[in-house]
């Protein structure tokens, strides 16, 4: 999981945070960076947060989001920041088959004709877990 934020209430957010890493944790996640000063190599970036969070598998992500206590603790979030949460699936997540090598960066990245199962589709927005 990819979070990108936009900070409007930082005490708001800071209650999130206090109690993210111990719900996620009861669904095996485990934050992997929360960088407030992610170094942009190229582009433009206007967020104030980055975060990366890792679960095992898509179905425990989605239990923990769509579980009660993180949507209680995600009013929090929600009150004080504006995010884009990107769920992108790890490599090994993927079929062999679906996995090219790019040449010129020597990078691993997935043909645009998947054949994989579409995922379910996310919640309007305004309605994020995250």
């Amino acid at each position: 999981m990819i979070v990108q934020l936009k900070m409007f209430d930082r005490s708001a957010y800071d209650r999130y945070q206090a109690r993210c890493s111990t719900s996620s944790g009861k669904f095996s996640g485990r934050l992997l960076s929360a960088d407030e000063h992610p170094a942009v190599l190229e582009g433009s970036w206007d967020r104030d947060k980055l975060v990366l969070m890792s679960f095992p598998d898509e179905a425990a992500f989605r239990a923990w989001s769509d579980s009660p206590e993180y949507q209680e603790i995600s009013k929090d979030r929600q009150a004080g920041a504006q995010a884009v949460v990107l769920l992108a699936r790890a490599l090994d997540e993927l079929e062999t088959s679906e996995i090219i090598v790019d040449p010129a960066r020597g990078a691993p990245a997935r043909k645009t004709n998947s054949s994989l199962p579409e995922r379910t589709e996310s919640k309007a927005e305004g309605e994020s877990n995250t």
